[in-house]
This record gives C-alpha cells, structure tokens and sequence, in this order.
C-alpha cells in the first residue's frame, strides 16, 4: 500500500519558478479517447463492411497492477508536471496508515 501526502515540496520546472516550491498532488487519470484521432479513423475505416475482426485483440494480459502516476501542481506557478512512481495495487492520499495492534499513541 503507498500513501502519499497530499502536497509536496519539490523542484518546479516552470518559467518562472526554477527552484523548490511546494506542490498540490493528485492522481493521474487517462482522458476520454477522442474518435477523431488518426488511429481511430484508420481502425474504423479498416473494420467497415464483410470481413470480421481485421486486428489482432490483445488477451494474454500478464499485470495485474498499473504504474501510479501523480500530477504535481505548482502553487506558485500553476505548471503540471507528471512523476510515475511504483506498481502497486492499493493507493492512497493524505490518509492516516493502517495502525498496527501493538501502537500505543501518546
């Protein structure tokens, strides 16, 4: 399980910046396909009419987690850049971890 904090003091690459600020951290989540792309058009093209499936379908999946993607936001700046960290099945943020029965908090 990673837990990661919900900001971050790191390097800002932005015009203006160019040096350690603080960053507002989220998670990276792929956009919505467009349907005008240019593979797409192809596919579609391609798959119009008699014939069956013309491409191959991929089925041998061999992960089973993905690589988690954090987006770092500049406060100063507002510039976004994107760090990839480790597989992992369970990702968290800002949350307090999973205390074990021995802790005792004083």
């Amino acid at each position: 399980m990673v837990n990661v904090p919900k900001t971050r003091n790191t390097f800002c690459k932005g015009k203006e910046c160019k040096k350690h600020t603080p960053h507002k951290i989220s998670q990276y989540k792929t956009g919505k396909a467009s349907i005008y792309a240019q593979g797409k058009r192809r596919y579609d093209r391609k798959q119009r009419g008699y014939g069956g499936q013309t491409k191959p379908i991929f089925h041998k999946k061999a992960k089973t987690t993905k690589k988690i993607v954090l987006r770092l936001e500049c406060t100063k700046c507002k510039a976004k850049s994107f760090l990839a960290i480790k597989r992992t099945k369970h990702f968290e943020q800002g949350q307090e971890g999973k205390k074990k029965k021995g802790d005792v908090m004083f």
